[in-house]
């Protein structure tokens, strides 16, 4: 291994609370963080399907208070923050819980930071612009995808711009992350897969980053190859607990890795089709994913290969780019198995949206700004990003 002059971090929560029935210890962390009145940041679904009742409960029987936000939306924007902020200092709130998937847990974040350094959550826009501590946060993950409950990572659309903001700070990662993989028994399977497809993409990647470490490369093989052992069941049957269970952990794994060493193009493109026409970010990664590794394989042949292997692809006898190629082959088998639309423009009208080609010029024109772009293993030109984005229609 090449010796680089250079420092790396190691982010993760001071905490991580996993397995069965690990929700109920969401009272004793807030009191000992020296919480009184957390602020329960959420979305309507999660309150539709009685888990938002179930922790208000559970924290009501350990006598503790608490104000519920549930109107976070998918692809949080700037507008959500700040009404966050606005009931959590009208009702003197003075610690955090967010319930959810990716969107409940930026949408979190993102009030912490405005509550904590004061300003919009447009100021923190960028890596590491904050300068006070969050309030004592305990995120509480409801999905195996976005890993968000573990990450100093803070995505918020700006709704002017039409613009997901890339926050990047190590005062949002949170204080404890809980995972428990009974609040995720009744995910829906399109989101199951989604959100599985999201964890692909975390690990795959961290994995080819240019500042990957042994660590991160570490967390990164034993997501992939949970990932491939346990998404298909969790998507045929939710109530299968070893599945959820295994889900449960890999998403973490690949959390670890991309919070570290960051992630690439596939980012970097997806969070335009989130800010421009508010599609799920984890059918946006899953569909571009294959698509951007094809461009990036020449830079890491032999880590694509390896990852075949990591994937159940038999790669003996083949050359490092044959085998490189058995890794793109698995990638989109697994996205058509657990039924990912097989294009964007599939995708839009999925979910009722005109994903046009004439669109391709402005977000790349973002995309190529992306933060989550830097650390892509391969340097794309602004033609290289509108074909791709053309090859994934």
């Amino acid at each position: 291994m090449a010796v680089r002059e250079e420092v790396y971090g190691f982010f993760i929560p001071s905490v991580t609370l996993m397995g069965i029935g690990s929700h109920k210890e969401i009272p004793a962390k807030i009191k000992a963080l020296g919480g009184k009145k957390p602020l329960l940041v959420t979305d309507k679904g999660i309150t539709k399907v009685g888990l938002t009742e179930k922790i208000v409960k559970l924290l009501k029987d350990n006598k503790m208070d608490c104000v519920v936000y549930d109107e976070t939306i998918p692809n949080p924007t700037d507008e959500n923050v700040h009404a966050g902020v606005d009931v959590y200092k009208k009702n003197k709130c003075d610690s955090l819980i967010t319930l959810g998937g990716g969107s409940s847990h930026d949408c979190g974040k993102g009030i912490g930071l405005v509550v904590a350094n004061g300003g919009k959550i447009h100021d923190f826009e960028g890596v590491d612009k904050s300068t006070k501590p969050m309030p004592p946060y305990v995120a509480v993950n409801t999905t195996a995808g976005t890993a968000s409950e573990m990450t100093r990572f803070c995505i918020i659309t700006d709704t002017s711009r039409k613009v997901k903001m890339a926050i990047v700070d190590w005062r949002v990662t949170p204080t404890i992350a809980l995972d428990d993989p009974l609040l995720m028994m009744g995910m829906p399977p399109a989101l199951t897969a989604a959100t599985g497809m999201d964890a692909l993409t975390h690990a795959v990647e961290a994995y080819v980053s240019t500042i990957a470490t042994p660590m991160t490369d570490a967390c990164a093989e034993k997501a992939i190859k949970l990932i491939f052992q346990h998404l298909r069941a969790a998507v045929a049957n939710g109530q299968d607990v070893v599945a959820r269970e295994g889900m449960c952990y890999a998403q973490y794994l690949a959390g670890m890795a991309f919070n570290n060493a960051s992630v690439g193009h596939v980012h970097a493109m997806a969070h335009q089709l989130g800010g421009f026409y508010d599609l799920p970010h984890g059918e946006c990664n899953a569909i571009l994913l294959p698509h951007v590794e094809k461009f990036n394989l020449i830079a890491k042949v032999e880590r694509f290969a390896e990852m075949a292997r990591w994937m159940g692809e038999n790669t003996e006898g083949l050359s490092p780019r044959a085998a490189a190629e058995k890794c793109l082959d698995a990638i989109r088998q697994l996205s058509a198995d657990v039924g990912i639309p097989s294009g964007l423009i599939e995708l839009g009208k999925r979910y009722g949206k005109d994903v046009k080609e004439s669109d391709i010029p402005t977000m790349t024109a973002n995309a190529q700004k992306d933060a989550c772009g830097l650390t892509n293993p391969r340097c794309p030109t602004d033609a290289d990003v509108m074909a791709i984005y053309k090859a994934a229609l």
